[in-house]
């Protein structure tokens, strides 16, 4: 019987070229470049570097105002400050474009990259209730032939300061999010205690995951972090809890970061990073020598936060090879999985990669392997995902449903 689709001349890593069999969106055969079996439609990729489509850890596609009018960014008045930040992006949030568009714009932008999967945190607090949320469920589910997306109910106003929030992240659950955030619990909320109880209570309740923001820097920091760990280890969540920024990680001395490291790895608490510029973050190759799981993705695009960012994730890969000081081949690919393999260990992905049963998500790169790619950020790229063309060249060419 034929395969659904055959996937020719293409290369992997490690240089030498395959085929590629694809039956009902999924890889079924990855095969010597001389096997050649019968198939209803046959794809050559002419010797293009082939790598799984590229996971997008963390973004936030309500606050992106990326295909909108310029927004000048405001500095903060005294040094970096959170509440500030906040205040900001409701000011610039209450004069921007339809959210429900904004968002599209950043969803093109990312899939024309090659992202196919994703995580977006969605404000859900009492300043904008469930609205945020509800309309990125409905973009989610215009999009769901392009890529699939997990969103995370963000209490970007704080959990404790603003009234009502625990309530409506049980209901954001509800909805459709998929894992409950959080936001600083010390600097922001001023109680560690009460604000991971409403975030592990409510995660516990739904069986859901756990992804918290966390920018406070130093002792405070660990503090939160070896809390966050034994909430995780009392609730058997290992592998269900990340933290992202964890920027305390990339200000402490030798001997309590290799601590703090051995806690995390034991917890199976997951580290986000973005490596922003202007922050200390957290050293990417210390923490994977301990076990963590390190992963990356974009953040903010061009939001009240940073005027930056382009959706693409092997531009971040290479940043953050870049920032960490990474040269040889082997850290390079470091850097390359942080937006690919870890970042799907970390979202729980268990049908991702280049291997059979996973789905045929896919990108085609012009380099000759992934230490190439990482420093040339090539562009050119075909989109894969369950084994349909995409996008190719930065654009979308498949139109959502």
């Amino acid at each position: 019987m034929a395969v659904d689709k055959l996937f020719i001349n293409a290369r992997l890593d490690h240089g030498a070229r395959h085929a590629i069999t694809v039956d009902g969106g999924r890889i079924s055969g990855v095969l010597a470049e001389t096997e050649r079996p019968e198939a209803c439609e046959v794809i050559d990729l002419g010797g293009a570097l082939l790598v799984p489509g590229l996971v997008e850890g963390h973004i936030h596609l309500d606050t992106s105002f990326y295909g909108d009018a310029w927004k000048p960014h405001k500095p903060c008045t005294n040094g970096f400050d959170v509440h500030e930040r906040v205040t900001f992006q409701a000011q610039n949030m209450a004069a921007a474009a339809p959210m429900d568009v904004r968002a599209r714009n950043q969803l093109d932008l990312c899939i024309g990259h090659g992202t196919t999967r994703m995580r977006s945190h969605v404000m859900v607090d009492g300043s904008v209730g469930l609205t945020s949320l509800e309309t990125i469920l409905r973009v989610r589910d215009e999009y769901r032939e392009l890529i699939e997306i997990q969103l995370v109910a963000f209490p970007q106003s704080g959990i404790l300061k603003s009234p009502g929030t625990p309530e409506l992240l049980d209901e954001a659950i509800r909805l459709g999010a998929n894992l409950v955030g959080g936001l600083d619990p010390a600097s922001f909320d001023r109680d560690v205690e009460r604000h991971l109880d409403v975030v592990f209570g409510t995660a516990h309740k739904h069986g859901v995951d756990v992804d918290i923001h966390l920018h406070d820097p130093g002792m405070l920091g660990l503090f939160e972090l070896e809390q966050i760990a034994a909430r995780t280890r009392a609730l058997g969540m290992q592998g269900r809890v990340a933290v992202s920024h964890a920027y305390a990680l990339g200000d402490l001395p030798a001997d309590p970061l290799k601590k703090i490291a051995d806690v995390l790895a034991a917890s199976g608490v997951a580290i986000m990073t973005n490596a922003p510029g202007a922050r200390p973050f957290p050293p990417v190759a210390v923490l994977r020598a301990a076990g963590v799981t390190v992963f990356s993705g974009n953040d903010n695009i061009r939001d009240s936060w940073w005027p930056y960012g382009d959706g693409d994730l092997l531009n971040r890969a290479m940043m953050v090879g870049y920032r960490s000081g990474f040269y040889v081949d082997d850290e390079l690919r470091m850097a390359f999985d942080l937006v690919t393999e870890a970042g799907a260990k970390a979202l729980r992905l268990a049908d991702y990669g280049l291997r059979v049963g996973a789905r045929a998500d896919f990108v085609t790169l012009d380099a000759e392997h992934v230490p190439e790619a990482v420093v040339a950020v090539p562009k050119g790229r075909s989109v894969y995902k369950d084994g349909r063309l995409i996008a190719r060249d930065g654009r979308v060419i498949r139109q959502p449903t």
